[in-house]
């Protein structure tokens, strides 16, 4: 949808739970020329500022592939580029069906250093959700990474510079540090979310979940998002949370999660992959006037 030549350049806004993204199409029309990794950063800042730009989560560009339906590339609102992303991945799966870049209800995502399959389900309980494999997680440290010796972190007593927690690792593709607390509403979200997820532990920084169980198939997280601060929710985190959840012997390996945006349906599968169902909505379309201003 986005076009690159020519002052105006349109986009559409989507979100998954709340987790909001500005969308660019160049599938069939080139990258401006200026927008190299640091031109797309500063343009992110601006356009995800919610009272001077479009407001958002994050920036996502829609590009070719070479091996998958449709490629995906993600800019935090403070100019980072995301690795992975499980509620753009629904956003970008349901605007690729729409926008006829894939046959039928199945999208296949290629990511920074990933692959993604996503079904959209017609019938059932989930319905008009989207279901995504998001692949294996891993506990090793170097793949998440921490800066820790041994083969994982789970269930360490670790001191930060935020105080002492009971952490657990794990990467889905990007790092999460999950945390299990007894009641998330009483977390000091904006105190400790950025203490952890600038910690020296964490040398790319970190994700942190903050994690109540409810009982062995229900869980309630509240998220940091590396990047982006409190967020009404993330995929990825849901996942992690479902993972080290399970890993620990508090879950079961299928949970809702429940976020402050909605709910996620996660499954951590015997094959090890785990998928994650919900929502992805179509908020509205645009058009930014001069766009190459915005990249300078």
């Amino acid at each position: 949808m986005a076009k690159a030549a020519g002052a105006k350049t349109a986009f559409v806004k989507m979100h998954g739970l709340g987790n909001d993204f500005i969308l660019f199409d160049f599938t069939r029309h080139r990258v401006p020329p200026a927008a190299d990794a640091t031109r797309w950063a500063r343009a992110a800042r601006r356009l995800c500022e919610r009272h001077t730009g479009v407001g958002a989560d994050g920036v996502v560009l829609v590009l070719p592939s070479a091996c998958a339906d449709v490629r995906m590339r993600i800019f935090n609102s403070d100019g980072s580029e995301a690795g992975m992303c499980g509620n753009a991945s629904r956003c970008v799966a349901v605007y690729a069906r729409d926008a006829g870049l894939a046959s039928g209800q199945a999208v296949s995502i290629e990511a920074k250093g990933a692959h993604v399959r996503a079904e959209i389900i017609t019938e059932g309980e989930f319905a008009g959700q989207v279901r995504v494999d998001m692949g294996p997680p891993s506990f090793r440290p170097e793949d998440i990474p921490v800066a820790a010796t041994g083969p994982a972190v789970i269930g360490e007593r670790r001191t930060l510079a935020a105080g002492d927690f009971e952490i657990t690792c794990v990467s889905m593709g990007n790092p999460h540090c999950v945390i299990f607390v007894p009641d998330v509403a009483a977390v000091d979200l904006k105190r400790l979310g950025p203490a952890v997820e600038h910690d020296p532990f964490f040398p790319d920084r970190t994700n942190v979940e903050f994690v109540q169980v409810n009982g062995p198939g229900d869980l309630t997280v509240r998220v940091w998002e590396r990047g982006a601060g409190p967020t009404l929710a993330c995929g990825t985190g849901a996942c992690a949370s479902l993972v080290a959840a399970a890993e620990r012997g508090f879950s079961g390996r299928s949970a809702r999660v429940q976020l402050p945006g909605g709910t996620l349906f996660v499954e951590w599968s015997e094959n090890n992959h785990v998928f994650m169902t919900g929502p992805a909505t179509r908020v509205f379309t645009g058009i930014i006037d001069d766009f190459e201003e915005w990249l300078k």
